[in-house]
């Protein structure tokens, strides 16, 4: 449960960095068909985090340190990047324009959205 409760609130993250940053787009035609895109763009998304992140942050470490913590934010876009390009692979119709300034504002808008449906998502640790 907890997880369908999670892909939910990336869903929501994605619909929010959608409706404020322009090139970040999802192409279709009716409301049901775009909310279930957004779903498989969290999932994507879900599984990316899951996988390439923490790989992507063991190799930037020094980086990460050295910049204060701001390189996870270039980390973040490049994984918003790469959930749009493996999107556009399966043929789902999910598109980031570029890195500067979608992807980044994106990873940003996508983050603090996501923090704030984290406080209300009951913590089963």
């Amino acid at each position: 449960m907890r997880f369908i409760i999670r892909t939910l609130a990336a869903a929501v993250a994605l619909w929010a960095a959608i409706q404020l940053v322009p090139g970040i787009t999802v192409s279709t035609g009716s409301t049901s068909k775009y909310w279930g895109v957004l779903l498989l763009v969290a999932l994507i998304f879900g599984v990316v985090n899951a996988i390439v992140k923490p790989i992507v942050k063991a190799l930037g470490c020094a980086i990460i340190v050295l910049t204060l913590g701001l390189f996870l934010l270039v980390i973040n876009a490049a994984m918003l990047l790469l959930t749009s390009w493996i999107a556009g692979q399966l043929d789902i119709p999910f598109h980031v324009a570029n890195f500067w300034p979608s992807a980044v504002l994106g990873s940003i808008i996508i983050s603090v959205v996501s923090w704030l449906l984290g406080l209300f998502i009951p913590d089963n640790d």
